[in-house]
C-alpha cells in the first residue's frame, strides 16, 4: 500500500537486530532511544529482522526477540522487513557494483590472509595495518587475478568471497565523502568518512550473498529510512556505508550513535559472550517501566 504524501514526508528510524542470541540490555538502550528520538521526530518507527546468516538466525530466536520489544511496549510499525526474504534487492546492487569493476572474488581464507600479511610483515620490517575492527587490511593477494582463472576457480566451486576495489572505488566516488551526525538536540555536525582505513572490505559470500554492510544500505533507502540510530561500535563502519551510498546512489541518512552499556569488567554487552538477557531479567522480576527507568527512559 503505497504512503499518503503526509506519512511519507514524516521521518522514519529502525531498529534492527539479528536473531543470532537473546536480547540483552544493550539491545534495550538502542531500542528505547530509536523509539525516544521517533516521537520526537513526529516520525514513524520500523523494525528490521537483520537475519541473512541462516545458520545462526532463527525463527525461535526471531520470535523471542520479538517477544522481548512487546514486553518493553515499544511501537513498531506493523510490517517487518526480513532481510533474508530479499537477496534480490542486495543482488541488484552486487550487480550494478560489478559492471562498474568494483567486484574482485577473492579466494583467500582467514588462515591465507593471515599468513600473507605476516609475510609481508617479516619483508617490510614493519607492523601491517589493521582496520578499525582491529583485523589486518587485505593484502590485495586476488586482486590482479586474470578474469578467465577467476571464473575458472568459481566454476570449479571454489570457496571465496566478494571484495570491493577500495582504490578503485574511492577514484570514482571522490575523496569527499561525509555524512552528518546529530545529537540528542538534533544539532548536526558534518563528519569526513574515512573508508580507505577498511581496505577492500568484504561485500558477499558464497554462501551469503549478500554482508552486513551492503545490506543495511540498500535497506535504509528502501525503506526511506531518513535517521539512523545505533550504537558508538557501528560509528566507523559507517565510513563503508557512507561510500556505498555514494557509488549506488543512495541517499545518506542523518545519523547518531549512542553510547554502549558495559559489563563488570569494563566490555560491552554481547551477545557471543552470553550476557544477561531480557528474558533473564523478565524471569528475575523485572517489569518494563523498572527497566526503561534504569536506562534512563522514565
Amino acid at each position: 500500500m503505497a504512503s499518503s504524501p503526509s506519512e511519507s514526508a514524516r521521518p522514519v528510524l529502525r531498529f534492527a537486530p539479528s536473531p543470532n542470541g537473546r536480547l540483552h540490555l544493550g539491545h534495550a538502550l538502542s531500542a528505547l532511544t530509536n523509539e525516544r528520538f521517533a516521537a520526537r521526530l513526529g516520525g514513524r518507527l520500523l523494525l528490521r529482522i537483520e537475519d541473512i546468516d541462516r545458520e545462526r538466525c532463527t525463527p525461535a530466536l526471531e520470535q523471542a526477540l520479538r517477544d522481548d520489544l512487546a514486553w518493553l511496549g515499544i511501537g513498531f510499525e506493523p510490517q517487518v522487513r526480513r532481510q533474508s526474504e530479499h537477496f534480490d534487492d542486495y543482488a541488484v546492487a552486487l550487480d550494478q557494483l560489478r559492471r562498474r569493476g568494483l567486484l574482485y572474488p577473492c579466494f583467500c581464507s582467514r588462515q591465507q590472509v593471515r599468513i600473507a600479511v605476516a609475510a609481508q610483515e617479516a619483508a617490510s620490517g614493519r607492523v601491517w595495518p589493521t582496520d578499525p575492527d582491529g583485523a589486518p587490511l587485505y593484502p590485495g593477494t586476488c586482486r590482479a587475478l586474470g578474469p578467465a582463472e577467476a571464473q575458472a576457480r568459481i566454476a570449479a566451486d571454489e570457496p571465496h568471497v566478494l571484495r570491493l576495489d577500495m582504490q578503485r572505488a574511492l577514484a570514482i566516488a571522490g575523496d569527499d565523502i561525509s555524512y552528518v551526525v546529530i545529537d540528542e538536540a538534533g544539532q548536526g555536525r558534518a563528519v569526513q568518512a574515512r573508508p580507505a582505513r577498511w581496505g577492500d572490505v568484504v561485500l558477499a559470500r558464497r554462501e551469503v550473498p549478500t554482508s552486513y554492510h551492503l545490506s543495511v544500505v540498500v535497506d535504509d533507502a528502501l525503506q526511506g529510512v531518513s535517521h539512523v540510530v545505533r550504537g558508538r561500535d557501528l560509528e566507523a563502519a559507517t565510513d563503508i556505508h557512507a561510500l556505498l551510498q555514494r557509488l549506488l546512489g543512495l541517499p545518506t541518512p542523518l545519523y547518531h550513535f549512542h553510547e554502549l552499556l558495559a559489563d563488570e569488567t569494563g566490555r560491552k554487552l554481547s551477545k557471543s559472550r552470553q550476557s544477561e538477557s531480557l528474558a533473564d531479567l523478565r524471569t528475575q522480576g523485572a517489569t518494563p517501566a523498572a527497566l526503561r527507568r534504569r536506562l534512563g527512559f522514565a
